[in-house]
């Protein structure tokens, strides 16, 4: 070897990209030269083709060539530095590679890698331990193939991809070295270079190779073509770089911004759990359960010490994702319980909120969750589960559930598959509070809401009802609209639609005060004006009380959740003679459909709006034939379409109701589709009743002279009417009594004419007219009193009675259950 200086600054690496492979038959004779050799060394193939390597060298290295040649042809390799002769006679630094191969026939060859050093190399004297770690050690892994994609040489590092040292890869293809490798996608890029002559830079395959059978590796390769002195393609060289790291980490990246875009898209806790098991599967687990506290699911806290005195914890199975249909056979459906043995690792962790990882389940060990719809306890071995991670499901300091993610067939968990679990869980854990939280706030909410709005209308005979409510918020179901029927005495009925201003929770506590103060009115059985009078003092009083309108937005509805502005109309209907009194307060008409489906607005004087002052209320009174419907609803349903919202509105009610079937459920139901999106801008309210008329003989009435006498009259009369309605003795003998007292009490302290009647419907009721207008009071006598004890005894005979005031006196009235009631 040509001698060196010690030291210049020459390359201080061998770049494979830059060396200049060429082939040597047994002798050293040139049998393949490439167009980077000749751009080295000037030499054309037509002149080196043929031709001994040893005459390309100095004289020095020259003399050892044939040691080298020797070496080779035993099956050893050389690596160093030597002095190559460029066609023009000035010498070459240049770094050689010397290794045995395989000629494309199959015949012995030897592979001779060339790189130059570069001018300040010139005379530095470089060991072959140097060049093994520039060429043989070098981390990339190198190898040559030829024409037919067999290879024909390869570096140490390759071997580090499996497929056994470089001497066995001779003569084999892809497939055979590495058996679990889509060798076709590999040779197909191969062969695209050999056609073409294009270098293929930066190939990423990703799947599993013979080092690594389970798991996911991913690796670049880059590929050149070797020409010879023609320019035919000899072969293909390519590089191997390992980039597993760096796939697995854009892998990570790349299921956290999925878990960021898929979960927590709703506020439903169940759901959300089930997102978190599908964005799991399969880029980390092969099956993943999500398990939370009862409590959670209800929007409740979670509970500090689930453990407390039970062998077995029970958790809620929330969501669960498998990738294959078999495992495990025993999975718990969504929302069952499965219970945990108290020292196993998922209660452990719950109780610690600390994750826990195992790389190889026990096989013979028994699954942890109890509550398979079989019964039947299977172990880790027959569910092929071997690889396990669990990690709790913490959000702002508390625990929520777990989730724990199982592994086949892929490699065991590590602890970057840990790291990102807990992150994925940690992301998923705050969407399933927020889900927890809304819960409770939503459920809190409808119970208001149910507590505010009837939850069934109550039975009566007066009308068939139907009734429909679509609010804006859609997230609470709360609004500023309702809608009631309130039974009154004498088979009568009160049908009440308002509104409140505003949307949500707010409007609907000021709704919830109106409607309890309607129900109060009615309960004293005020007349429709009289109602909406004290609906009106209410409303002005809450604004005072709540700070005299502070607050207010400007939309003239008082402060947040004022009764200011409210809107109502308040219908009696008297099924036994068909009359309908009613008034409302800034609300809209109710609409009436005859019995032949003409459709008609009552014209009723509009009175201001409650809490805003105006003019007294006024009333009107119209008579409904048997069989009409009578339609209340708020200013919402009008809304929508058109200009003159009001015109236009009641033209699409009127061609509505037109159109409407005769049962009042789905027609009231579709009347609200049909003129109301669904999501309103404004709530809305509507409320259909349908007139009965209650028949002749249910109504028994007599006028009476103002004499004493005629009290025992009225009793036997009233006996003989109660038995030809079949009543039975009970009733009779109440009902006897309590027309002596009102009768005598109408006598004795009122003027005018007397009237009694009976009324049998759903309850018996008594009715005594008289001409007085100051009402009766319940007194409680003394022992040594005569008198006083007639309302008294009335109240304890009857199930309700009460006072109404009527144009010609007032009307007392006692109200008793039938055993029987009519048909």
């Amino acid at each position: 070897m040509g001698r060196h200086k010690e030291q210049g600054g020459a390359r201080q690496g061998f770049d494979v990209a830059d060396a200049a492979p060429l082939l040597l038959d047994p002798h050293g004779l040139v049998s393949g030269w490439t167009a980077h050799a000749e751009r080295l060394l000037g030499h054309g193939a037509a002149e080196a083709v043929g031709r001994k390597f040893a005459d390309l060298l100095e004289a020095g290295d020259a003399e050892r060539m044939e040691d080298l040649l020797h070496r080779c042809r035993a099956g050893g390799d050389w690596t160093g530095l030597m002095t190559a002769l460029h066609r023009d006679g000035h010498p070459v630094p240049v770094s050689v590679r010397v290794a045995p191969a395989t000629a494309p026939q199959g015949r012995p060859a030897v592979l001779v890698l060339l790189s130059e050093l570069g001018d300040g190399a010139r005379g530095w004297d470089m060991s072959r331990g140097v060049l093994e770690q520039i060429v043989v050690g070098n981390p990339i892994g190198i190898a040559i193939v030829d024409p037919e994609l067999r290879y024909v040489w390869s570096n140490a590092a390759l071997e580090r991809w499996g497929g056994g040292p470089g001497r066995s890869r001779l003569g084999l293809r892809v497939a055979a070295v590495q058996p679990g490798m889509d060798s076709e996608a590999v040779e197909e890029r191969m062969r695209h270079v050999l056609e073409t002559g294009e270098q293929v830079v930066g190939y990423e395959y990703v799947g599993r190779v013979r080092s690594a059978p389970l798991r996911e590796t991913a690796h670049m390769l880059s590929f050149t073509r070797i020409e010879d002195d023609r320019g035919d393609p000899m072969g293909v060289y390519y590089t191997v770089v390992d980039v597993t790291d760096r796939h697995r980490a854009r892998q990570r990246l790349a299921l956290l911004d999925r878990a960021g875009q898929y979960i927590g898209r709703t506020l439903d806790v169940m759901t959300t759990a089930q997102e978190l098991a599908d964005v799991a599967v399969p880029g980390l687990a092969d099956f993943v359960t999500v398990d939370l506290l009862e409590t959670v699911l209800r929007g409740a806290e979670p509970v500090p010490e689930p453990l407390a005195g039970s062998e077995r914890v029970p958790l809620r199975r929330a969501g669960h994702r498998s990738l294959y249909e078999d495992l495990p056979r025993t999975a718990v459906d969504s929302g069952a319980v499965v219970s945990y043995l108290t020292d196993s690792p998922p209660v452990r962790c719950l109780t610690t909120g600390e994750s826990w990882r195992q790389e190889q389940l026990d096989p013979l060990a028994v699954e942890w969750a109890a509550g398979a719809p079989d019964g039947r306890e299977s172990t880790f071995l027959e569910l092929g589960l071997q690889s396990v991670m669990i990690v709790p499901i913490r959000a702002r300091g508390v625990t929520l559930g777990l989730t724990t993610f199982f592994r086949r067939r892929q490699s065991p968990f590590d602890p970057d598959d840990l790291h990102l679990a807990e992150d994925l869980v940690s992301r998923a854990a705050v969407c399933v509070d927020n889900a927890r939280r809304y819960t409770r706030e939503r459920d809190a909410a409808l119970v208001l809401q149910r507590s505010l709005l009837p939850r069934r209308l109550p039975d009566q005979d007066a009308v068939e009802v139907a009734a429909c409510y679509r609010p804006a918020d859609e997230l609470t179901g709360l609004g500023g609209d309702w809608y009631d029927v309130i039974p009154l005495a004498a088979a009568r009925v009160a049908l009440v639609v308002g509104e409140v201003p505003g949307h949500g929770i707010d409007a609907a506590a000021a709704m919830g005060r109106l409607r309890t103060a309607v129900r109060t009115l009615a309960a004293i059985d005020l007349p429709p004006e009289e109602v909406l009078a004290h609906l009106d003092d209410l409303a002005s009083r809450s604004a005072r009380d709540d700070g005299d309108g502070e607050g207010d937005d400007g939309g003239g509805g008082g402060g947040r959740g004022s009764s200011v502005g409210s809107a109502c109309v308040y219908v009696v209907y008297d099924p036994a003679d068909g009359r309908c009194t009613m008034a409302a307060a800034g609300h809209p008409a109710p609409a009436v459909v005859a019995p032949d489906g003409t459709v008609g607005f009552v014209d009723l004087p509009q009175g201001p709006p409650l809490g805003v002052g105006g003019p007294p209320f006024e009333a009107v009174e119209v008579s409904l034939a048997e069989g009409s419907t009578l339609v209340l609803h708020t200013d919402g349903l009008l809304a929508y379409g058109g200009d003159g919202v009001e015109e236009s509105g009641r033209e699409r009610l009127r061609r509505a109701l037109e159109g409407m079937a005769r049962e009042l459920r789905p027609s009231c139901q579709a009347v609200v589709d049909a003129l109301v999106p669904a999501r309103p801008e404004d709530d809305v309210a509507l409320l259909m009743a349908r007139t009965r008329r209650l028949a002749s003989e249910q109504i028994a009435a007599w006028e009476l002279s103002p004499d004493p006498a005629v009290v025992a009259d009225a009793r036997r009369t009233a006996q003989d009417q109660l038995s030809r309605w079949g009543l039975d003795e009970e009733v009779k003998f109440t009902t006897e009594l309590l027309v002596s007292e009102l009768v005598t009490n109408a006598i004795r302290h009122a003027s005018g004419r007397v009237r009694l009647r009976l009324i049998r419907e759903r309850t018996l009721v008594c009715e005594v007219l008289d001409g007085g207008a100051s009402a009766p009071h319940l007194r409680h006598p003394r022992a040594m009193d005569e008198g006083g004890r007639g309302l008294l005894l009335v109240s304890q005979l009857a199930e309700r009675w009460g006072t109404r005031f009527v144009p010609d006196g007032k009307i007392i009235w006692a109200e008793q259950p039938l055993t029987t009631p009519p048909e």
